[in-house]
């Protein structure tokens, strides 16, 4: 591990002044993932910033109707939080699908969104990786590929996000709020996270002088029909080979709206309106869930070990959308 220095700040605007300072700085709230690519050698911040005692930490109603979700809120938090339960159960079950208890008590909202995939070769300094250092190369495409991404790749990298929260947040609509030298703006999700392209070792939208602080949550939390399937090697503790977020809002057999979000398959949470809008007005049957399930896949592309993802995400995202249609909500 590098050398580094630590700062503590007590308030946005002190944390913002503290990251535009230095370029090599980074947040630190929880550190679950941070201080384990430090320890790597796959990050070297030369300062870390701790913001654990700003005042980010509350969870509460928006003048929409919605709910804001502090940015220093941790995954538990969130997940046992009586009116995520009620209103965005969704939410619960996803975050709820990720990591271990250990761990959801010390990550934390914003943390979460910005986590970095587990790509092996991102991890390991020996070998190229273009995530890492830019033009290096991607050792994944022609090496061990089993859980790389089928979807949004680029010749550059394959590598997919590993979040569970983040695949329920891109389905809800969230909106991240963050602040900055220049002031505070709002993202919707499906603009925060990017996929890899030429730049793949820019993993989000967020400004290297910007802090997350809140993430808002419409008002429609698709309580009463909604699905989250997480397919994994291990039933505890394992990053997800596919996962899918499904919310319906139902008139009887009729779908009315339908949301349906991918993870681990692509470098970003992976959301195709063109597919959803092949639902609403249908009936809630086996063949138009293939439908769209065929239509969300259609591009998709396998490296050799991770070919078997294709067929693997189709029959997830129709058995999710089959559960949600039941509303059975089952995790």
């Amino acid at each position: 591990m590098n050398a580094f220095t630590y700062t503590r700040v007590r308030d946005v605007a002190s944390a913002v002044r503290e990251v535009a300072a230095e370029r090599t700085a980074k947040f630190i709230a929880g550190g679950t993932n941070l201080i384990d690519l430090m320890k790597e050698n796959v990050m070297r911040p030369s300062r870390l910033i701790d913001i654990t005692h700003t005042t980010l930490k509350e969870i509460g109603a928006t003048e929409e109707g919605g709910l804001r979700l502090g940015a220093l809120a941790t995954n538990t938090d969130v997940a046992y939080d009586k009116e995520v339960e009620r209103r965005y159960p969704l939410l619960a079950k996803a975050v709820l699908a990720g990591a271990s208890p250990q761990l959801r008590n010390m990550a934390t909202v914003g943390g979460n969104l910005m986590q970095r995939t587990r790509c092996c070769y991102f991890y390991d300094t020996a070998t190229p990786c273009n995530k890492r250092e830019p033009g290096r190369g991607c050792s994944a495409i022609a090496g061990f590929n089993r859980a790389h991404a089928i979807l949004g790749t680029s010749a550059h990298c394959i590598a997919t996000h590993p979040s569970d929260m983040c695949v329920a947040l891109a389905a809800l609509e969230a909106v991240v709020h963050v602040t900055g030298s220049r002031g505070e703006r709002a993202i919707p999700f499906a603009e925060f996270h990017r996929l890899p392209g030429d730049t793949p070792h820019i993993d989000t939208n967020l400004g290297i002088d910007e802090i997350i602080t809140a993430i808002d949550v419409p008002a429609k939390g698709f309580a009463e029909y909604h699905s989250y399937l997480k397919v994994r090697d291990r039933a505890s503790y394992a990053f997800a080979l596919v996962s899918v977020a499904a919310a319906l809002e139902m008139d009887g057999e009729t779908i009315k709206e339908a949301r349906l979000t991918m993870g681990g398959v692509a470098h970003k949470p992976w959301r195709d309106p063109q597919a959803e809008a092949l639902l609403p007005g249908k009936q809630a049957t086996g063949d138009n869930f293939q439908r769209v399930a065929d239509a969300l896949l259609d591009g998709a592309k396998g490296f050799g070990n991770n070919d078997f993802k294709i067929e693997l995400a189709k029959r997830a995202a129709v058995r999710a959308l089959s559960q949600a249609a039941c509303g059975e909500a089952r995790s």
